[in-house]
């Protein structure tokens, strides 16, 4: 999806939350969840709404009613006490408990109500309403007492608290994506600003629809927040770098997706687990949030993402863990703080002023430090490249000339050669067609050369419409240059080189048909004499590419180099 579209697709789900949200506080009404009928001349509970409060006081399908609206349906049994107190002991003072006399009324007795006025009663929404089982009714006492369940409708009150709701999840989106774009955050967040922001907000604008305890507001406020998890989902993805796992966590988003769906679907008429919903719901950006901090699969070798992205794959696991957090946030008493969400930003902040951001600084200055040492080594190679081509070539070539001249044909050959091979020293030292060609063009140099050596194809598959950083060019062909150098030696033909290039990013791969790479190779160091491997893991790490060296399972040794633009 285009970041235009997403972060369009974002903001038009902020405003469709408001604007139902609002419409409910104004036109709402909270609804008690109970439907009523008469039953042989007794009024019963014929349906109770599976999220309602009065199913959460305990209000079941199949009760007999013994009160409603402030009139009595059925008579209990009561203990009667005489109006007399006793009197109190005249030797100790003590008081004797006062002992009922009797009980009214004998059985439990339905009020004589005409039918008219019952099915008015009926009919109206219900304020007040106490209820028993019918066993509870049958074997209750007076001296046993009653299991009445009873509940009550607030009047709208539970609905007008929620309505602080809105206010807060609107400051908070607006908040949120300002704080986000501004960078303050890290340069990382800046393009999940907007859908970021509303999945932090929206969970709380939908919180008066919750309020109403209407199956229809309850199915539309979960779809809204399902829905407002999406764009932040798929944000997260285009930043996983490895496209098989992008593939992967594209798929598992999708099916949470749908998973969230459904389960605001059966939620919104049923007693579905409510953590159960919030967790699946909240996997939603958890997930691609995990994946583009860090690969979900690290590149054999111990290949992993470069330690100078430490602040950048932190904030990515925070945003995808913020929506989770709002969704357990209650925001209808402003009271609250807006407990637990700001504890989990204020561990944040402590966590990355105090753990991340140290680190962080320590990776930059190493990676510095790096990128000093490679540029130094760049420049000494391209001296004493020049040292070469400006000195010791010119007095070949003079030398050549006068052999040449003196009569001289083998002697003059032996120069030659000598010559030739300087030149080709001077071009592993400085290539002058990757400063003005680009890395491509300097790759059908390579391959020429190295079929020389090889004994065999080496073959070369191209499609480069543009140019990458030179930096990241220099990168490239270092990393393809040990890596055929490698599949020479320790390989065989025929050998294969895949290079693309685009706005979007490079990709580079080396497949030779030899033993394959043997399983620790790679885990080593360049103490152990695996400073080929080594030395393409730090050209990786230096333009933030991710290198992956692997032996394929029928044999041969698979070197992929992976950059993407920023």
């Amino acid at each position: 999806m285009d970041a235009r579209l997403r972060d369009r697709v974002a903001i038009a789900l902020a405003v469709a939350g408001l604007v139902l949200a609002t419409a409910m506080v104004a036109i709402g009404r909270f609804d008690s969840g109970v439907r009523l009928a008469i039953d042989n001349g007794r009024v019963v509970v014929f349906d109770v709404a599976a999220l309602s409060p009065a199913y959460a006081n305990g209000l079941r399908t199949g009760m007999t009613v013994t009160a409603l609206d402030g009139v009595t349906l059925v008579r209990l049994p009561q203990l009667v006490y005489p109006d007399i107190q006793p009197t109190p002991d005249p030797n100790t003072g003590d008081t004797p408990p006062l002992l009922p006399s009797g009980v009214e009324p004998a059985v439990p007795t339905s009020v004589s109500i005409d039918r008219a006025t019952l099915d008015a009663l009926v009919a109206q929404p219900v304020t007040y309403l106490e209820a028993i089982q019918p066993w509870d009714l049958a074997q209750g006492s007076a001296a046993g007492g009653w299991n009445v369940v009873s509940t009550f409708d607030d009047g709208g009150s539970g609905l007008r608290d929620a309505a602080p709701a809105i206010v807060t999840g609107a400051i908070l989106m607006l908040l949120v994506g300002w704080w986000l774009a501004s960078g303050r955050a890290g340069v990382g967040l800046r393009p999940l600003a907007i859908p970021l922001a509303v999945a932090t907000g929206v969970p709380f604008v939908m919180q008066p629809l919750e309020a109403t305890w209407t199956p229809e507001a309850a199915l539309l406020s979960g779809l809204l927040i399902v829905l407002a998890m999406v764009p932040l989902a798929v944000g997260l993805i285009a930043r996983i770098e490895d496209e098989t796992d992008r593939r992967l966590v594209a798929l598992a988003t999708a099916a949470l997706t749908i998973g969230g769906i459904v389960v605001a679907i059966v939620g919104a008429v049923s007693d579905f687990d409510r953590p159960a919903r919030w967790l699946i719901v909240g996997a939603i950006p958890i997930i691609p949030g995990l994946a583009a901090a860090g690969p979900v699969r690290r590149g054999l070798r111990g290949t992993a993402a470069s330690s100078g992205r430490l602040l950048e794959s932190a904030e990515y696991a925070v945003a995808g863990a913020t929506p989770i957090v709002a969704l357990n946030t209650d925001a209808r008493y402003l009271g609250n703080l807006l407990f637990p969400l700001s504890v989990f930003w204020l561990l944040v902040l402590i966590a990355g002023r105090y753990t991340i951001r140290p680190l962080a600084r320590l990776a930059s200055r190493a990676a510095l430090q790096r990128d000093l040492v490679v540029a130094a080594t760049e420049a000494e190679r391209a001296r004493v490249a020049a040292d070469i081509h400006d000195d010791a070539l010119q007095e070949l070539t003079i030398l050549v000339h006068r052999l040449d001249a003196a009569g001289d044909p083998e002697g003059a050959e032996i120069a030659r050669t000598v010559s030739d091979r300087l030149r080709a020293i001077c071009g592993d030292l400085r290539l002058p067609i990757l400063d003005d060609l680009g890395v491509g063009p300097a790759l059908d140099w390579l391959v020429l050369r190295i079929e020389r050596l090889a004994g065999g194809e080496v073959r070369l598959e191209r499609s480069d419409g543009t140019r990458p950083p030179p930096g990241v060019e220099l990168a490239f062909f270092r990393v393809a240059q040990e890596a055929l150098s490698n599949a020479v030696k320790h390989g065989k033909p025929p050998i294969v080189v895949r290079y693309s290039a685009s706005t979007a990013g490079a990709s580079l791969t080396i497949d030779d048909s030899g033993t394959g790479i043997e399983p620790a190779a790679g885990d080593q160091t360049a103490g152990t004499g695996h400073f080929g491997l080594l030395n393409m893991q730090q050209r990786a790490e230096a333009i933030g590419a991710i290198l992956d060296v692997r032996r394929w399972p029928a044999g041969g040794t698979h070197v992929k180099l992976d950059w993407r633009a920023p």
